[in-house]
């Protein structure tokens, strides 16, 4: 019998394109879990899970945040950090148009367009982070300089 092939994410794609060693984990998902708390819950992690937002700044348009699961994106240091005057969240009705992506499973790797990409600089603490491979149930885990290498991001404070 035939094994039954995974098909790979645009996100796993384009690591293993650049030779990025990663880690991939599953996990079991459902509509009312998604938080990147029930994602730790169900890998048994909680340090070094991340979570990827989507805001709008007013000058340079839409740009990602990549913080702790258990932290919250500081607007206004996300606006002074990426020079706009004022940063709001891309509304979720437009997330798969933006970035290709649905909510739950926005991988800060791999969206349509490479947009301004910030990452918290708690990572530079951790040996690896983990981070949607670009589909529900489905995390990477790898370096936060590869992280920050392939989306072309920069290590910042950007959580309250």
């Amino acid at each position: 019998m035939a094994k039954k092939k995974s098909v790979k994410t645009n996100a796993i794609r384009l690591i293993e394109q650049q030779k990025i060693p990663y880690v991939e984990h599953q996990y079991e998902w459902s509509e009312d879990h998604l938080s990147a708390t029930d994602v730790s819950e169900q890998l048994g992690v909680q340090e070094n899970i991340y979570k990827t937002l989507v805001a709008v700044g007013n000058k340079t348009g839409p740009l990602v945040a990549v913080i702790p699961g258990n932290r919250e994106l500081d607007l206004k240091k996300i606006a002074k950090t990426s020079n706009n005057k004022k940063v709001e969240m891309l509304h979720l009705r437009d997330l798969e148009a933006t970035t290709g992506y649905i909510r739950g499973g926005c991988s800060p790797v791999g969206m349509k367009k490479l947009f301004p990409t910030y990452i918290d600089q708690s990572a530079t603490s951790l040996a690896t982070m983990i981070v949607s491979a670009g589909r529900r149930g489905l995390q990477m885990e790898l370096a936060p300089q590869d992280l920050v290498k392939i989306t072309r991001g920069q290590l910042v404070d950007i959580t309250e």
